[in-house]
């Protein structure tokens, strides 16, 4: 069980990793290889019908990249199946999507809900860029607007060297229990909830109730989607 209560804990700022934990990192890695290939393998007929329906409905762009910031803040190219119009933060800016957002397509509402846009990240943790679980991958430069109006970069936000000492995740602590519209500042207390509890036994964890919420096709609703 998860007590979110023990979030108000400090995180030291240096990770040690100790000779036991190397073979849960080894574990985690081979989870993920593994199910990231399976994943590939078993999806690949529902890419094309994927990419059908996007075309089929506006015409526009299957795929869409961004830079994103992984392990120790070494960025990665990410790419998703679009679930939004084109060029949606062209007059906007990098907004988080909310629940019925208008620059959401229609197929692009099915994806989101089920999570199959993020179908294309399984390379990303194939080739080791991401893992199935941890922190939610920012973009650089990403910056969190206050109640009060101020901007903050998020690199300034308390927590954000200690979430960056592991590999951003496709689903996590805080991408299943965060509700949505909380700052970033309680996101990331729930990410350095998970690197101070990170086992494989709660990635397993992790990884079924994701699979149980995008069966119920409802990560457009739980999820911190953008």
């Amino acid at each position: 069980m998860i007590h979110l209560e023990a979030m108000s804990v400090p995180v030291p700022p240096r990770v040690r990793r100790r000779s036991g934990e190397w073979v849960s990192i080894g574990a985690k890695r081979a989870f993920d290889v593994t199910l990231s290939g399976l994943g590939l393998i078993g999806s690949s007929p529902l890419w094309g019908l994927i990419a059908l329906a996007i075309k089929l409905d506006d015409g526009g762009p299957v795929f869409y990249g961004q830079e994103r910031s992984g392990l120790n803040g070494v960025s990665f190219e990410v790419r998703k199946f679009r679930s939004m119009i084109p060029n949606a933060e062209a007059q906007v800016g990098a907004v988080q999507a909310v629940e019925h957002d208008p620059r959401v397509t229609r197929v692009g509402r099915l994806l989101r809900a089920t999570a199959m846009d993020e179908l294309p990240q399984l390379w990303n943790i194939f080739r080791g860029d991401m893992s199935f679980t941890g922190p939610r991958a920012l973009r650089p430069g990403e910056i969190e607007v206050g109640g009060d109006g101020r901007v903050e970069r998020l690199e300034e936000v308390p927590g954000f060297i200690e979430r960056s000492s592991v590999r951003p995740g496709l689903t996590g602590v805080a991408q299943i229990y965060a509700p949505r519209d909380i700052t970033r500042r309680w996101k990331f207390r729930y990410d350095l909830l998970y690197v101070r509890r990170q086992s494989f036994w709660l990635d397993i964890r992790l990884v079924l109730l994701s699979f149980w919420i995008t069966f119920r096709g409802r990560w457009e609703v739980r999820g911190q989607k953008i």
